[in-house]
Parts: structure tokens; C-alpha cells; sequence
């Protein structure tokens, strides 16, 4: 994604004053930091929640694409919000994923109603990636949640109790990512999908959140930037 992200920035005319990869953990301070705008972290679980601290104890407004470490979420916003700081964050910054949310939101309020339809979850990406599910299919069965009254947990039992949502991961070669959502009854099944042809979407919106946030304070997400 790194890659992707500094190609997609320079074809938008940006310049890339600092690259930080996973065994370089010395840049991470503000006579380094300070030298850019904005600071686009994709990395990985472990190390994401001390480098958004780092950017933002050197004044750097942050992007960040990295899933798996959520539960440190809320410790992130407190600091940016009581020090002035600027955070934004999406499990996907697919503008068709982002699309695709709002209709799975819209779909999970209207098979509310029925009850003979279960709802399950299944994410495909490619081998190398670590945290299973996907941050996407996470926030996928969260937004089924808000709407769905009989739903209160997901879980990844593929055999899930009528109170939670089954999610399934697969791992395959190269597959930058397909997430679908499905509904079955005894009599039929319906299946909402997005397919991802290439990082490059990722990537793309990736670069437009930094450009929109490169000015602001406070924390953003996708439905900010998309006005959604």
C-alpha cells in the first residue's frame, strides 16, 4: 500500500518528504516528522497506535488505514481532541467500499423486519494480510448491528447463535480484497458484493483524505470526505 499511496500522491502533484518503513523506527521524531503536512500510516496492528502518537506529538495531522488495533481507538481520539490534533481514519478508503456501507446500512434496516432471513459476512484478501476479518467486514457487521435489533455480536463461528453475525475470512495469492454480505431463508438468499479490482482505489482515497485534512483539526472519517 505504501507504494500505491506515493504513486497516487505524485500523480496528484504531491511531494513525499519522508518514507518510514517497518524496520526504521528512528525517523519516527519531529525533526523528521515535522519536515511534512500530513502522515499516511498504513503499517501494521502492533506498531500503529505509536506512530500516530508520534505524528501527533510532532503537530502532524495523521491518515490512517491500519486495522487490527482498535481498541486502542478511543485513547487516540481522547488525545487528539484534548491536543488539538487532526486524525483521520477508514478500515477502507474505497470509495466504492464507502458506498457499499451505506448500502448495507440501508439494506440491514429494511431485513430488520425479516426475521426469516439470517445475515452472514464473508472477506477475501490476499495471503499476506494479518488481521482476520478484515477491518471492512468488521465495520460491515457493525453497521448491521445499529440497524438489526436481533443482532448484538459477531463472531467467527461459521455455526453463529441467532443473536450474532458469522464472519468468514479467506486467504488467497494476491486478491486485493471481496467482501459480501449475504441473506438467507429457508426459501432464498440474497448477496449484496464489492469486489476490488486493484490497490489503487485504496490508494487514491488514501491521498484525498490527507489533502482534505491537511488544514483541520478533530477526528474524520470517510463520510466527511464523501459527504455521505
Amino acid at each position: 500500500m505504501g507504494h500505491e499511496i506515493e504513486k497516487a500522491a505524485m500523480k496528484r502533484g504531491h511531494e513525499i518528504v519522508l518514507h518510514i518503513d517497518k524496520d526504521e523506527q528512528d525517523k519516527l521524531t519531529p525533526e523528521h516528522l515535522q519536515k511534512g503536512d500530513v502522515a499516511i500510516e498504513f503499517t501494521l496492528p502492533d506498531s500503529a497506535y505509536e506512530n500516530i502518537m508520534a505524528c501527533f506529538k510532532s503537530d502532524l495531522p495523521v491518515v490512517s488505514g491500519t486495522t487490527g488495533w482498535l481498541e486502542k481507538y478511543s485513547e487516540v481520539r481522547r488525545y487528539c481532541l484534548e491536543n488539538n490534533q487532526a486524525f483521520f481514519y477508514a478500515s477502507n478508503f474505497s470509495i466504492g467500499v464507502n458506498l457499499f456501507f451505506k448500502l448495507n446500512k440501508y439494506f440491514a434496516q429494511i431485513m430488520d423486519k425479516y426475521s426469516n432471513y439470517n445475515v452472514s459476512i464473508e472477506e477475501t484478501h490476499h495471503k499476506h494480510k494479518l488481521d482476520a476479518p478484515s477491518g471492512t467486514a468488521v465495520t460491515l457487521a457493525e453497521l448491521i448491528m445499529q440497524e438489526m435489533s436481533r443482532k448484538q455480536k459477531w463472531t467467527k463461528n461459521e455455526n453463529a447463535e441467532e443473536n450474532e453475525i458469522s464472519v468468514q475470512s479467506k486467504r488467497e495469492d494476491e486478491v486485493p480484497g471481496i467482501h459480501e454480505v449475504s441473506y438467507e431463508s429457508e426459501f432464498d438468499q440474497i448477496d449484496v458484493k464489492h469486489s476490488a479490482k486493484s490497490r489503487e482505489g485504496f490508494s487514491l482515497g488514501a491521498v484525498m483524505a490527507a489533502e482534505f485534512i491537511a488544514d483541520k483539526k478533530g477526528i474524520y472519517s470517510m463520510d466527511d470526505l464523501l459527504k455521505l
